[in-house]
């Protein structure tokens, strides 16, 4: 593909087949496709692509390192036709400077040595363009290899014809070899700016090493990475970086995250933390068992979900595809109007002929492909250096324009670990007898509450009872046997159902106490009571106050109760929230928000966040937080910081910045070079360099999001 009219056309044909939905990436050099299998095969898809005049092979398991190795073969093989072209283009200088001296009509290079030096120019190293234009056209269709093939072919064959029959014209030979040179130079520096694009996934997997240190029949050997498997016991030494995700066996040791996460400051390992491939150990020996390899650690998943969103296309550049499709037929149109005026209204078929040509050449459609998916490609690696995955490219144009941010308490503003804070036992319920009942219960589970309750219960020594005919009631509670007494543990009104009631007094009490309050009860009566809180994040206030001047409203939405919500939301300097909220609420409160005209997006970290982050128009997860949250989530985020949600936002809002700037500079550069040439004021040769330059600039100036920063320090740096 040599354009935007060319990945407009392979799409086309795609998605006319049934069940298809296809997006092809221009820069990227690769088709999506989600198709019904029993209406039709990636094979019969291949031929699709192959009829449309193009070509294409099935992706399996090819490495970035492969890709970008094939990438280079190819660049080197452009680069020394490039430089074989410019060595024949190079004394056809002298024609151009006489040309620009206004000594037009002085040839210094006889014209039988500039069709010597031309015609291999013109047909063997610009055989692609013919190539490509046979087969647009037999396709079908018409792409930039018929706009510049048609124009040099003009260019060229004129100046032989003069020369041959030796015709008192001047001749423009000049023109078409430079035309071709000039766009192959354009050509190279655009791949070599595109492979920039992808830097932030071959910086990623850079990072993984290429061996480990692996335990194996009591020794320890070094092996390839990718020979370790889940359940190996492997060792981190101080300075090397981790090779697969693993949990530490033994050891203490602080790692570097921040090539996931973005966070500079490096995290402490202890035994039973998990650990993840292409993170550095700074210091100490770690022990770790394998828990992820190949491509199920978070690196892999991480690349996965970048390569996903790059391929991926914006709605903002539907208008675009819409004038790629009928960009050359139009430009092609103007240029015959072009010739036919300027022969029919001045006489002059060489004036004509010209400026028919620099109509054909300085039309630019790679521009107009190119604006969108650069810009995307370089929003969302550099998103992914910062710990902001992006699942695709709507939802980063969606970011900019959240209004309303609703965000889950737990695990989001707070820390998600809650302590105990105190134990209300009843009747004759000791405290310990109390906590006995509870870990009981929870055991097992991994609900934050739950982990508060047994970690209490362990460093009591408590030893939980065996559990029996076990039932978890999202949103309210648990309820099981112990030694043959059934048993609840939840919300003061799940525990009420069995017909208990606090006392007027305590009740009272409890409800002007901050915290969550879990209520502990048997078939016959109210055991006590736990009072857990969780300590809102340190950079929760600092991230709001950044939402607030992007001019997001901040919404907090929580389970707990209302003085414990109205507790939190004062610390968050939050103004608005919902309390005593059910996970099925969770959405409807989404959903209603949405219905005032707001673009509403939605953080949450857990399972019960799923529906109302699908709800949502932007669904952000805490990357620590439940699988099923991230699969429910427009954008993940790493860090377990509400910052990267403002960082996405402000990821978003560059990055269409740069797309708005990109579409803007190849409408305007077509709107204004196309009637330019047609009224001759622009030679070919200066036409075919304008046409270069163009897709350069495009992707240059989206290059320039790479300077984009996280806002890690309350500022960002953005190009």
């Amino acid at each position: 593909m040599t354009c935007a009219a060319c990945s407009t056309r392979v799409e086309k044909a795609l998605n006319r087949q049934p069940g298809v939905k296809a997006t092809v990436n221009l820069p990227a050099e690769k088709a999506r496709i989600e198709f019904d299998g029993s209406q039709v095969t990636a094979e019969r898809l291949m031929e699709v692509v192959k009829k449309a005049g193009y070509g294409a092979r099935e992706i399996h398991e090819i490495s970035p390192s492969e890709d970008k190795k094939r990438r280079a073969e190819a660049y080197e093989h452009d680069r020394r036709v490039f430089l074989f072209s410019l060595a024949l283009t190079a004394p056809f200088l002298f024609e151009m400077g006489a040309m620009f001296t206004g000594a037009a009509h002085h040839e210094f290079i006889p014209r039988w040595a500039q069709l010597a030096l031309a015609t291999p120019v013109q047909f063997w190293i610009g055989r692609r363009f013919y190539i490509g234009a046979w087969h647009a056209l037999r396709g079908g269709g018409a792409n930039m290899d018929v706009l510049v093939a048609l124009g040099t072919s003009m260019a060229y064959f004129f100046s032989a014809v003069v020369t041959v029959f030796d015709l008192p014209l001047h001749v423009y030979f000049e023109a078409s070899a430079a035309i071709v040179t000039l766009v192959l130079m354009g050509k190279l520096l655009e791949a070599r700016a595109k492979g920039k694009t992808s830097a932030a996934i071959e910086e990623l997997l850079k990072l993984q090493p290429k061996t480990a240190h692996v335990e194996r029949d009591g020794k320890v050997v070094e092996l390839p990475t990718d020979e370790i498997r889940r359940g190996d016991i492997f060792l981190v030494r101080a300075g090397e970086s981790v090779p697969v995700d693993g949990e530490v066996l033994e050891g203490l040791s602080s790692v570097n995250e921040s090539m996931l996460t973005g966070e500079s400051l490096p995290v402490d390992k202890a035994v039973g933390m998990k650990i993840f491939a292409a993170t550095q150990n700074s210091n100490g020996l770690l022990r770790c068992r394998a828990t992820g390899v190949g491509d199920q650690t978070a690196l892999a998943r991480i690349v996965r979900l970048v390569e996903e969103a790059q391929g991926s296309k914006a709605p903002i550049q539907r208008l675009a595809d819409r004038i790629s499709g009928i960009f050359v037929p139009v430009v092609t149109a103007i240029s015959l109007f072009t010739f036919i005026g300027w022969w029919w209204l001045g006489g002059d078929f060489t004036t004509a002929l010209i400026n028919a040509v620099a109509v054909m050449v300085i039309a630019c459609p790679c521009a107009l492909g190119l604006a969108t998916p650069t810009a995307i490609m370089v929003g969302t690696g550099s998103g992914a250096r910062a710990g902001i995955l992006v699942r695709n490219a709507a939802a980063l144009e969606r970011a900019e324009k959240i209004k309303t941010l609703i965000v889950d308490k737990t695990g989001t503003l707070t820390e998600g670990r809650p302590s105990i804070t105190a134990a209300i036992p009843l009747s004759d319920t000791t405290e310990k007898e109390l906590f006995r009942i509870a870990a009981s219960l929870e055991q097992g589970s991994t609900h934050p509450l739950a982990r508060a309750i047994l970690d209490r219960a362990a460093m009591n020594a408590t030893v939980p009872g065996e559990l029996r005919n076990f039932a978890a009631v999202p949103g309210k509670g648990v309820e099981g046997e112990v030694a043959g007494t059934r048993y609840r543990l939840g919300s003061l009104d799940f525990v009420s159902e069995l017909g208990h009631q606090a006392p007027d007094a305590l009740a009272e009490e409890l409800s002007r106490r901050p915290g969550t309050i879990v209520a502990i009860a048997s078939t016959e009566k109210t055991l006590g009571f736990l009072i857990l809180s969780d300590p809102i994040r340190a950079s929760s206030l600092h991230a709001i106050t950044l939402l607030k001047k992007q001019g997001v409203e901040v919404i907090m939405m929580t389970g707990d109760n209302a003085r414990t919500a109205a507790v939190i939301a004062e610390q968050a300097g939050i103004p608005r929230y919902f309390s005593g909220v059910l996970p099925e609420g969770k959405a409807a409160q989404v959903s209603q928000a949405r219905g005032a005209g707001n673009v509403v997006g939605m953080v949450g970290d857990g399972i019960n966040d799923a529906p109302a982050l699908a709800a949502a128009d932007v669904g952000f997860a805490i990357g620590a937080g439940a699988d099923v949250a991230i699969e429910a989530a427009d954008i993940t985020l790493v860090r377990n910081d509400l910052t990267s949600v403002s960082d996405a936002i402000s990821l978003s809002r560059a990055t269409l910045g740069k797309i708005r700037q990109n579409l803007f500079f190849a409408f305007i550069y077509n709107v204004l070079g196309i009637p330019l040439a047609a009224a001759g004021m622009l030679n070919p040769v200066i036409a075919g360099a304008a046409m270069a330059m163009s897709s350069v600039s495009v992707v240059s100036n989206s290059l320039l999001l790479r300077r984009w920063r996280p806002n890690t320090i309350g500022k960002r740096k953005e190009g």
